[in-house]
């Protein structure tokens, strides 16, 4: 297609502009999910409970959320590359700061800068792909992203708990500082400007196919997130980003690890052997989406209905782990890994949203949902482990306190998923 003529970009720019997103975007899964390995190392060191624990993780998704909401209107004003970038010499930052910290408050203080830092990794490329790719093409780019990400996430299980012996984790974090400025210099070096509002117009224009997915011509004008609060399809996915969603990043990126050690009987690396096959198998599913997406969409079949149809095995799924328990024995894991995968079908809703909305609005749509997804992400990741401690103080015995926990966590996501299946049905953006 010609550049002249279209705001898509060529498919050789576009291989190396994803190159460079990807490359941030594996970091910053990796630098999320990292406390999954290193919570047994981190729980000895610093005495924490359950709930220290959860509350160190979730610190990441809380200085993650506190930005989304600004992040949006950035991106839509100065674009990808500009925002991240600055966005980034903070995770390098947070990195430094965790690797220095002597207490569990620098600790945290720490993880919420780097959450902060990374928090527009992947609305930066979403937004760019909004604009610059057609619309198959972004639900294959969204797939690809996340396989990055469990890319992200495969390397901080096994491969970290290698290095925990030779590095230790405060070197290994000063490791992931620089690492993230070799991410910076592709993305200044890879990644174009932000077009000008008519490259945007003729964006909004190729996209006019879609009228039926974008608010009312009236929001077009506002700066605020007004057009995004107002749209019933935002919040007819919402819920289903909260719970679903954030649930499976909470359980991933933490609550997994302790699930094989405590309820498992798991050794510490025999969990980080777990969640290696964990992220490996997500990495996989991921890559299958990207090839499997655009080709359901030319057959007209949408994420609602793939969500409708696939999301409700997960629930099937995480209730016949909660109920086996200590049983799975050694195939915990692998049943752990089997409902990752089946939760996968809710990560179209973020794509989805993006699409519901012009080129123009798209950065704010993003964040404004991914702000709903982390929020839920902490809430939950925070919540099970407040649960735990609270089953514990009732005289429980650990393994049925997390049993218990999880099941709340699973009540909240099947209700979440009835409301997405029976709220707003009429509207289908």
């Amino acid at each position: 297609m010609n550049p002249t003529t279209s705001p898509f970009l060529a498919r050789r720019q576009m291989v190396g502009v994803f190159l460079a997103f990807a490359s941030a975007y594996f970091l910053s899964a990796l630098i999320r999910a990292i406390t999954a390995t290193l919570s047994p190392t981190l729980t000895q060191e610093l005495a924490l409970s359950a709930q220290d624990l959860g509350l160190l993780a979730g610190g990441y998704f809380l200085g993650f959320s506190a930005t989304q909401l600004p992040l949006g209107k950035w991106l839509d004003k100065h674009g990808p590359k500009k925002v991240l970038l600055s966005f980034l010499v903070v995770a390098v930052l947070g990195c430094i700061a965790f690797a220095l910290a002597k207490s569990f408050t620098g600790l945290w203080l720490a993880r919420v800068l780097c959450g902060v830092g990374v928090s527009a990794c992947l609305m930066s490329p979403l937004t760019g792909y909004r604009r610059w790719m057609s619309p198959g093409a972004q639900l294959r780019a969204n797939s690809w992203m996340l396989m990055t990400g469990s890319l992200g996430m495969v390397s901080s299980t096994l491969p970290i708990q290698w290095l925990m012996p030779i590095m230790g984790w405060r070197a290994i974090f000063v490791g992931l500082a620089a690492l993230v400025v070799l991410s910076m210099v592709m993305i200044y070096v890879l990644v174009p400007v932000w077009a000008n509002l008519e490259a945007d117009k003729a964006a909004g224009d190729i996209a006019s196919a879609d009228k039926e997915d974008s608010p009312s011509k009236t929001a077009e004008t506002e700066e605020g997130y007004g057009p995004v609060w107002r749209n019933a399809y935002f919040w007819r996915m919402a819920p289903v980003g909260f719970f679903c969603y954030g649930g499976l990043l909470a359980l991933q990126t933490l609550w997994v690890g302790p699930w094989m050690t405590v309820v498992g009987a798991y050794s510490p690396l025999d969990a980080a052997t777990g969640l290696f096959g964990i992220n490996l198998a997500m990495l996989v599913t991921f890559w299958t989406w990207g090839l499997v997406t655009p080709r359901l969409a030319k057959r007209g079949i949408s994420p609602n209905q793939i969500i409708s149809w696939g999301q409700p095995i997960s629930f099937v799924v995480l209730a016949w782990v909660v109920v086996s328990g200590p049983q799975l024995g050694t195939g915990t894991a692998l049943a752990l890994s089997l409902f990752c995968i089946t939760s996968t079908f809710v990560s179209l809703a973020q794509p989805a949203v993006g699409m519901a909305f012009p080129p123009h609005l798209a950065g704010r749509a993003l964040s404004a949902y991914n702000l709903v997804i982390f929020g839920g992400v902490f809430v939950v990741q925070w919540g099970i482990g407040l649960g735990i401690d609270l089953f514990k103080s009732f005289g429980w015995p650990p393994v049925l306190a997390f049993q218990a926990a999880f099941s709340v966590f699973g009540l909240c996501a099947v209700l979440s998923y009835v409301y997405f299946h029976w709220a707003n049905r009429h509207n289908e953006a």
